[in-house]
C-alpha cells in the first residue's frame, strides 16, 4: 500500500507544477484533464502526508524519551501518535478504494407503482415527494422529464432528473423495490395493505459516453395527455423514441416545445443504453463480492416502510429507523450514509481477500 501511495504523491507533485506551467494553461483541455486528475488523488495525498508527519512525531517522540527530563511529556506525545496512526491508516484504505466513476454524475429516476393498484401508485407518489423534498434540502435541481398520474393523485409512473453536486454517490442505492404496509385510504375497514412501487436510478451520461446511430431510432409526436393547463392536447408535443435494436421505448411530454421534450427523451434514451452496460458491470462485480448493497438488482425488495409501527427497515442492512414523518420529508441521510458505510466495508473486505 506504501508504495502506491508514493508514487501517488509523486504523481500529485508532478501534476502541481505542470498545472501552473503557461504552456499548459493555455491547453485548456489538457489543463482541465490535469486538474481533474490533481483533485481526485489530493485527498489522499494529504492524508498520507499526515500519515507520515504523524509517524515521524512518533518516532521523534521515542527518541526524546531517553532523556529523563524530556521522558513525560515526550511519552505523552509518543502515545498520542501511535494512537492516531491506524485511525489515520484506515482512512487512507478507504480513500483508496476505486472510486465509482459515475459519483460525481447527474440522474434519471423512474419510480413506477407495482403490485397493489390504486394504493401503489398513491405510494410511488409518497416515494417522489420524499426524494423531490431530501432534493431540495440538498439544493439540487429537480425535472419532471415524464408522469403518468392517476386520478387520486398518485402515479403509475414518473421520471424526473436530478441535478446537484454528488447527485449520483447519494441515491444509487435507492434503487430496487420498496413495500409499504399501511391502510390505504380507501380501506374502510381499517385492514393494512401491502403494496410495492420499484425506483430505478440511472446516472446521466454524456454525449462522448454513449453513440447512438440516428437510423435506430423512431420518433413519434402526439398530444400531451394530464395536468398542465391550455397547452395540453391542442398541439403534438409529446415525443415518444423506440430505440429499434434494443426495444427501449421512452416518453416525455412536460414540456410545450416538441424539440424540449425530443432533447430529453434522448436523454433518457442514452443513459438507458448506458444503464444496461453498467448493469451488466454491477451484476459481475456483485456476484465476485457477493455484493448485499451495490448488487443493483432492480426485483431485489430493498426496503420496507410499515406505517402502523411507524418503522423503515433496509433490509440490505439490516437497519431500522423509526421516525416515519422525517424520513418521507426527506431526512434520508441517516440511512443512505449507513449504506454508503456498508458498501464501503464490503468494498475493504474484498480488498483485503
Amino acid at each position: 500500500m506504501f508504495d502506491k501511495l508514493e508514487s501517488v504523491e509523486k504523481r500529485y507533485e508532478e501534476l502541481t507544477k505542470l498545472i501552473s506551467d503557461p504552456e499548459i494553461i493555455a491547453n485548456q483541455s489538457e489543463w482541465q484533464k490535469m486538474m481533474k486528475e490533481h483533485s481526485s488523488i489530493e485527498e489522499v495525498v494529504l492524508k498520507y502526508r499526515e500519515y507520515k508527519k504523524t509517524k515521524e512525531s512518533m518516532q521523534e517522540a521515542e527518541e526524546l524519551m531517553k532523556d529523563p527530563e524530556m521522558k513525560e511529556l515526550a511519552e505523552a506525545e509518543y502515545y498520542e501518535s501511535k494512537e492516531k496512526l491506524p485511525k489515520i491508516e484506515e482512512e487512507i484504505k478507504i480513500l483508496l478504494i476505486p472510486k465509482d466513476p459515475d459519483d460525481d454524475k447527474n440522474i434519471i429516476c423512474e419510480i413506477r407503482g407495482g403490485a397493489g393498484g390504486e394504493e401503489a401508485a398513491l405510494f410511488a407518489g409518497t416515494l417522489f415527494r420524499m426524494y423531490s423534498m431530501y432534493a431540495e434540502k440538498k439544493h439540487w435541481k429537480v425535472e419532471v422529464l415524464n408522469e403518468n398520474e392517476t386520478g387520486l393523485g398518485g402515479y403509475k409512473e414518473v421520471t424526473f432528473m436530478v441535478t446537484g453536486k454528488g447527485v449520483y454517490s447519494r441515491l444509487k442505492f435507492e434503487s430496487g423495490v420498496h413495500r409499504v404496509q399501511r391502510v390505504p385510504d380507501t380501506e374502510s375497514s381499517g385492514r393494512i395493505h401491502t403494496s410495492t412501487a420499484t425506483v430505478a436510478v440511472l446516472p446521466v451520461v454524456e454525449d462522448v459516453e454513449i453513440d447512438i446511430n440516428p437510423a435506430d431510432i423512431k420518433m413519434e409526436v402526439f398530444r400531451s395527455s394530464g395536468a398542465g393547463g391550455q397547452h395540453i392536447n391542442k398541439t403534438s408535443s409529446a415525443v415518444r423514441l423506440i430505440h429499434e435494436p434494443t426495444g427501449i421505448v421512452v416518453e416525455c411530454q412536460t414540456e410545450r416545445s416538441q424539440f424540449q421534450n425530443r432533447d430529453n427523451a434522448m436523454k433518457m434514451l442514452k443513459t438507458k443504453l448506458y444503464d444496461i452496460e453498467k448493469q451488466k458491470q454491477d451484476s459481475e462485480i456483485a456476484n465476485s463480492r457477493k455484493s448485499q448493497v451495490g448488487s443493483g438488482d432492480r426485483s431485489e425488495k430493498i426496503r420496507t416502510y410499515n406505517y402502523p409501527q411507524g418503522r423503515i427497515t433496509d433490509h440490505r442492512i439490516g437497519m431500522s429507523i423509526f421516525q416515519m414523518e422525517n424520513f418521507l420529508n426527506g431526512d434520508i441521510d441517516e440511512m443512505i450514509d449507513n449504506l454508503i458505510a456498508a458498501d464501503r466495508a464490503e468494498k475493504l473486505q474484498g480488498e483485503d481477500d
